[in-house]
């Protein structure tokens, strides 16, 4: 579980360095981003992937292909359910929408909470239930303050709900997996990148573009690979728990970015942000348990030993 927990912190500080990286990719558009995205994320991926050992996958899921003719409709499926929200969350910083964007990753932990425990019937510390009628109260007062909730917040906090649960029904909730989304978007990442827009024209003009789409190849393989990776070694509640991380970094971005939080917002976000606090307070004290744990364990088997030993 401490890797799944290291993982999904991990992608949660990429996902907010690559949430302000956006300005370096100026002056592409939204489209053009997300185009350039994909196309570098998927060499990263595979040498993430080879360097963790999970290229394998890629070959399974091609031989189930075959074997399951059900298996391509639902790989298209997983692509469109993942990578538009890789798209909309390019594309909120880019257009003046991130708050709404992160409004969406901070409402998207409780969905997951609540899958977790009506499917999965996962079970919540005292802690975590804190964690979650905190949130709760942000949320449901920027539900009150404007009276209805943004469309880019109900995707995020439907789509990859949706996303992580058929994953695992199918199977494919795996690097593997996500490396054939990536792959089955190819043809649009394509099309976007040299014949929708004049992207490289852009690019050979303006050289510092070129480093700058490498580095968000390599950060966005980095940050999703452990994100995927987080989501099969973590129970979905503490998954989605642990997730409240990322909001809070991409509105601290979007904050940076020029993007302005109201007096009447505050009373959205103070309680959300209190809600990781809890979180990361009860991940230090299950820490410091365990390590006491270990360490007794530790002292037990050198007395055991002492005593075989005069035996």
């Amino acid at each position: 579980m401490y890797k799944g927990v290291t993982l999904s912190v991990l992608a949660s500080v990429t996902f907010g360095i690559l949430y302000f990286y956006t300005h370096f990719l100026q002056p592409l558009d939204s489209e053009q981003t997300f185009a350039w995205r994909m196309l570098a994320t998927l060499p990263f991926l595979t040498l993430f992937m080879w360097w963790t050992g999970d290229l394998k996958h890629i070959g399974e899921i091609f031989k189930r292909i075959f074997k399951q003719p059900w298996m391509l409709p639902w790989l298209i499926f997983s692509s469109v359910l993942c990578t538009t929200q890789l798209w909309l969350f390019l594309w909120g910083p880019i257009n003046g929408r991130g708050l709404q964007v992160s409004l969406g990753y901070f409402l998207l932990p409780l969905v997951m909470v609540l899958v977790g425990c009506v499917l999965y019937k996962e079970r919540l510390s005292r802690w975590q239930l804190a964690a979650v009628v905190l949130a709760v109260l942000g949320v449901g007062h920027e539900l009150w303050r404007i009276g209805s909730i943004a469309w880019e917040t109900v995707y995020i906090a439907l789509a990859y709900p949706l996303y992580f649960f058929l994953r695992r029904v199918c199977k494919t909730d795996h690097l593997g997996g996500f490396w054939w989304d990536l792959f089955l978007i190819l043809p649009v990442a394509v099309y976007l990148a040299f014949f929708y827009s004049d992207s490289i024209s852009l690019m050979l003009n303006a050289t510092h573009l070129i480093w700058a789409v490498i580095g968000l190849g390599f950060l966005s393989a980095f940050g999703l690979g452990s994100y995927i990776l987080a989501s099969r070694y973590l129970p979905f509640v503490v998954f989605g728990l642990l997730s409240y991380l990322e909001p809070v970094l991409l509105a601290f971005a979007s904050i940076m970015l020029g993007e302005r939080v109201e007096a009447s917002e505050w009373l959205t976000y103070i309680p959300i942000w209190l809600a990781v606090v809890l979180l990361v307070i009860e991940g230090c004290f299950h820490l410091i348990k365990q390590k006491r744990n270990a360490n007794m364990l530790a002292r037990n088997r050198g007395k055991v030993q002492e005593r075989l030993d005069t035996e």
